[in-house]
C-alpha cells in the first residue's frame, strides 16, 4: 500500500510526481531544490543558503510523514559544480546528529531544474 505525502511547507511538484511516497515503512522523497515554499522564489544567494533551503524543504516533507532526519538511510546529491562540495557538505552535515549519517552519493551534473546548484533526494525508514 502506498500513501502520497504532501505539505504546503515544501514546494509543490511542478510535474507528474509527488513530494514523497510512503510505501510500508519506507518513505521515498523526491529531489528538492532551493525553492522557498512561501514565496516560490529560489534561494540562490550562495551554496550555503541554497543547501539550507533544500534541507529545510526535505525536513518539511519528512515531518509531514512523521519522520525526521534520524530516519534517513540514503541521500542522493546532485551538484552543478563539485567545487561547491565542501561548502554544501558543511551545511548538509548540520542536519545529521553525530556520526549517524545516511549512505549517499554526490555527483556533478551538467544541469539541474531552474539552473540551481544543488538538488537532494532521500529515502527514510521507520
Amino acid at each position: 500500500m502506498q500513501k502520497i505525502i504532501k505539505t504546503i511547507n515544501a514546494p509543490a511538484p511542478v510535474g507528474p510526481y509527488n513530494q514523497a511516497i510512503l510505501a510500508g515503512n519506507t518513505l521515498y522523497l523526491s529531489g528538492q531544490i532551493a525553492l522557498d515554499p512561501s514565496t516560490g522564489n529560489l534561494m540562490m544567494d550562495n551554496i550555503e543558503a541554497e543547501t539550507t533551503q533544500v534541507m529545510e524543504n526535505l525536513k518539511a516533507v519528512l515531518e509531514e510523514a512523521g519522520f525526521s532526519f534520524g530516519n534517513v538511510v540514503k541521500t542522493t546529491i546532485f551538484l552543478s559544480d563539485m567545487e561547491m562540495f565542501g561548502r554544501m557538505n558543511a551545511i548538509y552535515a548540520q542536519y545529521f546528529e553525530g556520526l549517524i549519517a545516511p549512505a549517499r552519493e554526490t555527483v556533478q551534473v551538467a544541469n539541474l531544474p531552474k539552473y540551481v546548484n544543488v538538488e537532494i533526494s532521500c529515502i527514510a525508514v521507520k
